[in-house]
């Protein structure tokens, strides 16, 4: 189910799918690291070409998972949220048709490749001010994506450039520019029936 924004026609809204999330964030479960509590999604466009997905998230980090507390939002806990926004970003993607080449996958192309193949290539991150890093909002665009069929000198790839943010209540906030690269995406239908 989806929403059109009445003050922006070409913008369509995605709310929270629970039961997305939950399978999204299992390899995070028994880490006790399951920062992302909510997500909705912002389609922008109406041409697969002009399409831009934003996510806009919720989180809370009741203690780290790897470190005591610092009393601060920190980089790794930054990489940690955005790899979780990355991950709900694509397979809602994947799921509801929202932009291409993902729109040509089915959930279980993006199961079999969340872990293994989707990879961070270029992570830049700063801080702006400090945020304490308990409660807090985060975004998440896709800027593009660049798809690659294989050759015989190079495997078939995928690149998104993306940018991301973070805020909460005290003024914190922080903000990257990450690029993906999905290694082994499923090929597509034309190419697959030519096999």
């Amino acid at each position: 189910m989806h929403t059109t924004s009445p003050t922006e026609p070409d913008v369509v809204q995605y709310p929270d799918d629970p039961e997305l999330l939950h399978r999204v964030l299992t390899p995070y479960r028994a880490k006790n690291c399951e920062y992302l509590k909510s997500a909705v999604i912002l389609r922008e466009g109406r041409t697969p070409d002009t399409t831009k997905l934003t996510a806009r998230c919720t989180f809370e980090i009741p203690e780290s998972c790897y470190i005591d507390d610092t009393g601060h939002f920190n980089s790794v806990e930054f990489n940690i949220c955005y790899n979780q926004m990355a991950y709900y970003l694509t397979a809602k993607a994947v799921k509801d048709k929202l932009i291409e080449p993902l729109s040509r996958w089915d959930m279980a192309d993006f199961w079999d490749r969340q872990l293994g193949n989707i990879l961070i290539t270029d992570f830049r991150s700063a801080f702006r001010t400090e945020m304490r890093g308990r409660h807090f909002r985060g975004e998440m665009e896709i800027i593009d994506i660049a798809e690659w069929e294989g050759t015989d000198l190079r495997e078939p790839l995928l690149v998104m450039r993306t940018k991301c943010r973070y805020w909460d209540e005290f003024d914190g906030d922080s903000f990257g520019e990450v690029t993906v690269a999905i290694t082994n995406p499923p090929a597509p239908a034309a190419t697959a029936a030519g096999q």
